[in-house]
């Protein structure tokens, strides 16, 4: 789990990149940039607020041939053996950065590249590398007096609400390619920061196992269970899917399937769906792993328990004990009215 509440700008250094094939320049600083508390408070808001945000999934750099033939992995490293030399080493990340900005559709940018100390990452204090690009430029309006008049001036700025491309790489795990995080607002050119300049691969741990059975879940529920039954044990599946990974340490196939698989018969559909769609989610060959919390966790939360129902009425089944649905809960056919209908069982309203 990631905390940056108290992590601090060491150092950092400012660069422009344009885009190569349109001939446009690199502009490297002669020295690091001299930051300010004021200006140190805002660009660490600029930074991390996309990651507070978005998920944590975690990547790692990699290379077909070796993970040594990946340059931004070898200029962390060395940035992170030698702080010293922090300014020389971000004109390199910076230049490379400038290498891979060949395609018409690359906006320029400027690029900042920042030494980072105090993160929390998992209960530890680690320092880590942020290299982050802003693009997209905004108007906004300056005021100026000029004698007995107000004047507006239309200048041409970053909104520092929202970061174009950014990533964190935390010291630690270098034999297997660190561990990073990243962000991509714009989708424009998905593959030049993601890949072309960075080098990364999703890093399969716990979190990334927990997370990914989970969706594959999901979409079994949609696609089998659903149609199989309706839409109410479509519901408890997902709820006693999430609740047997909150309940457990480690993950085993069989065991799950027992436990959560009410009918016999689906099983298996779920192995079969699982050759079919596992390599979706980097999952087909997988049966055992650690179970992350903060994986189910941020699962449980976007799970939507409601049954949406032709009559224009909604059921919101919100239980932590799956089997309270099926206690307070009942469906069935009304034979005069030809229609399916749902009982509910409760003892007194609650105040909204």
């Amino acid at each position: 789990m990631l905390n940056l509440f108290h992590t601090q700008i060491e150092n950092i250094s400012l660069h422009r990149v344009g885009n190569k094939s349109k001939n446009e320049p690199i502009f490297l600083s002669s020295k690091p940039f001299s930051l300010t508390d004021e200006m140190a408070g805002l660009l660490k808001e600029y930074f991390f607020k996309p990651f507070r945000e978005k998920e944590e999934n975690y990547y790692r750099f990699s290379h077909e041939a070796d993970i040594e033939f990946n340059e931004i992995f070898k200029l962390v490293a060395e940035l992170f053996e030698n702080p010293s030399d922090f300014h020389a080493i971000s004109k390199k990340i910076t230049s490379y950065l400038y290498e891979q900005s060949n395609h018409p559709h690359i906006k320029s940018g400027e690029v900042y590249v920042a030494h980072l100390t105090d993160a929390m990452l998992d209960n530890q204090k680690i320092d880590a590398i942020g290299i982050f690009k802003s693009e997209l430029k905004h108007d906004f309006l300056q005021f100026r007096e000029s004698d007995e008049n107000l004047e507006i001036l239309i200048r041409q700025g970053i909104n520092i609400n929202k970061l174009d491309k950014g990533c964190i790489v935390f010291n630690t795990g270098k034999e297997e390619g660190f561990k990073v995080l990243s962000v991509d607002s714009n989708r424009y050119d998905a593959k030049y920061w993601l890949e072309n300049f960075l080098g990364l691969e999703p890093l399969t741990d716990e979190n990334f196992y927990t997370k990914n059975y989970l969706k594959f879940c999901q979409n079994f529920a949609k696609d089998v269970v659903l149609p199989a039954e309706d839409k109410q044990q479509e519901v408890l599946f997902m709820n006693r899917a999430v609740n047997h990974f909150a309940k457990n340490d480690a993950f085993e196939e069989s065991s799950f399937l027992n436990e959560v698989m009410e009918n016999p018969e689906l099983i298996p559909e779920f192995k079969h769906y699982k050759v079919e769609k596992g390599p979706k989610y980097s999952i087909e060959d997988v049966s055992n792993f650690d179970i992350a919390n903060k994986a189910v966790s941020d699962a449980r939360k976007k799970m939507k328990n409601v049954i949406q129902l032709d009559t224009n009425i909604q059921i919101k089944m919100d239980f932590i004990n799956p089997e309270s649905a099926e206690k307070f809960v009942e469906k069935g056919w009304d034979e005069e009215r030809q229609m399916y209908y749902y009982l509910v069982y409760f003892n007194k309203e609650q105040k909204s």
